[in-house]
């Protein structure tokens, strides 16, 4: 099935308009990999999706408001009420992940800085509405430079 042998304690999973865009978009902006995509009986909508992606994994699906509308996408809420966060090893690569999201259509909410709590960091929102932040440890205190 989906997520093999030991599944991660905590997964987001994610609700979209138009998962099949959804899921090119994440392989294009986070290099996701699909490990696995089971459409509805419509042939248009995600039913569920399995994504890999920095070394975690996020489950994706269509909305089904024919269902009771109870997950809806953030584009049909006008916002979201969490981020996915993604811890990276090193702090030029927030630089790099920020960027890699923004060519690929991702608006970005706060560019990388330095932060208080010692690490890179960095927010930007997908064409779905979803919030990714990205953080990484700097070396040395020393190196945060936080006006």
């Amino acid at each position: 099935m989906a997520f093999g042998p030991n599944p991660p304690p905590i997964q987001a999973h994610i609700c979209v308009r138009d998962g099949v865009a959804a899921l090119a978009f994440y392989e294009k902006a986070f290099g996701a990999k699909i490990t696995f995509k089971a459409m509805a009986e419509d042939g248009v909508r995600v039913l569920h999706a399995n994504i890999a992606v920095y070394g975690g994994e996020v489950m994706l699906h269509d909305e089904f408001p024919e269902f009771g509308g109870d997950v809806m996408a953030p584009t049909t809420l006008n916002g979201t009420t969490f981020a996915i966060s993604i811890n990276l090893p090193k702090p030029a690569d927030v630089d790099a992940a920020i960027a890699m999201a923004s060519e690929a259509g991702a608006d970005v909410l706060l560019p990388a800085g330095d932060v208080f709590w010692g690490a890179r960091y960095g927010r930007v929102k997908d064409p779905f509405g979803h919030v990714w932040a990205f953080n990484a440890p700097l070396a040395t205190t020393s190196e945060i430079k936080v006006s």
